[in-house]
């Protein structure tokens, strides 16, 4: 009972690959090493066979669990929203297809293919379709199979394109804008390791005259000097801004803090000369 039948690993030792596959992304000989470490002998081979069994399980618990979501959001909704993207994580390897539910954000299905194309797509859909659930919306990118295999099976639900995709594309010229904007105010401010050194030699000189004559004037250029220092970071910390493109754009946000230090300059500037 504490284990597969045909199996010598417990049920404890298939949760753990689990743990070690799903969440912590190790190796099939990772987990073949963590294993061996715990002293639960096995092989890269066994490895491979736990984690597939453990597939096994994960799948006949998801599908109850799938099940009672998709239920609550038809109760909720009216019906479920199906979505479908595809990931390739490195060129030349197989893409990764991914099913969802919108409204409840749950995976229905997952699976690698080679080409993507719309018949291989119908058969990942097909499944979720004979669970019996309305649906009532498609979502997904511009891309054609997709929206090929959906049309087929499912001419009468309304489609959408993914609103993050659409915005995405048409705020391209844009992003590219702003990069080039932050590509020209980080050239204009090259300067900034000139202006360092200079205020170090000035700590260096102060702090020197200062073990000599301890004067009020020598005090005050010890702080300018860490008030200079203080707007020179604040100008180092501005060049690492990236935004968040396409609503936060780098290029607008180095300028907009740019304008704000140097009125804050000015400022300081002002009350030096008053």
């Amino acid at each position: 009972m504490l284990s597969l039948k045909h199996s010598s690993y417990g049920y404890d030792v298939l949760a753990l690959v689990g743990e070690l596959r799903f969440k912590q992304h190790r190796t099939v000989k990772e987990i073949a090493d963590a294993l061996n470490e715990r002293g639960i002998p096995t092989s890269e081979r066994h490895a491979q066979n736990l984690y597939e069994r453990y597939q096994t399980l994960l799948s006949e618990s998801l599908d109850d669990h799938v099940n009672k979501v998709l239920a609550e959001t038809t109760e909720q909704n009216g019906g479920i929203i199906l979505s479908m993207d595809g990931v390739q994580p490195e060129k030349g390897n197989e893409t990764l297809y991914v099913l969802r539910e919108v409204f409840s954000g749950t995976v229905l299905a997952a699976q690698n293919m080679k080409s993507g194309t719309a018949e291989e797509l119908i058969t990942l859909i097909e499944p979720i379709m004979k669970l019996g659930y309305p649906i009532v919306g498609i979502v997904s990118d511009g891309q054609k199979s997709i929206r090929l295999a959906f049309e087929t099976l499912l001419p009468d639900v309304p489609y959408q394109y993914c609103q993050y995709h659409y915005l995405k594309d048409i705020a391209k010229p844009i992003v590219d804008a702003g990069r080039k904007l932050k590509m020209e105010l980080k050239k204009s401010m090259r300067g900034i390791r000139d202006i360092e050194r200079k205020i170090e030699q000035a700590e260096i000189q102060a702090s020197e005259k200062e073990q000599t004559d301890q004067s009020d004037s020598e005090t005050a250029e010890v702080t300018e000097a860490q008030i200079a220092k203080g707007y020179v970071a604040a100008v180092r910390a501005l060049l690492l801004e990236d935004g968040d493109p396409p609503l936060e754009l780098p290029g607008l946000l180095i300028y907009d803090r740019a304008q704000a230090i140097q009125a804050s300059l000015q400022r300081c500037l002002s009350k030096k000369r008053a």
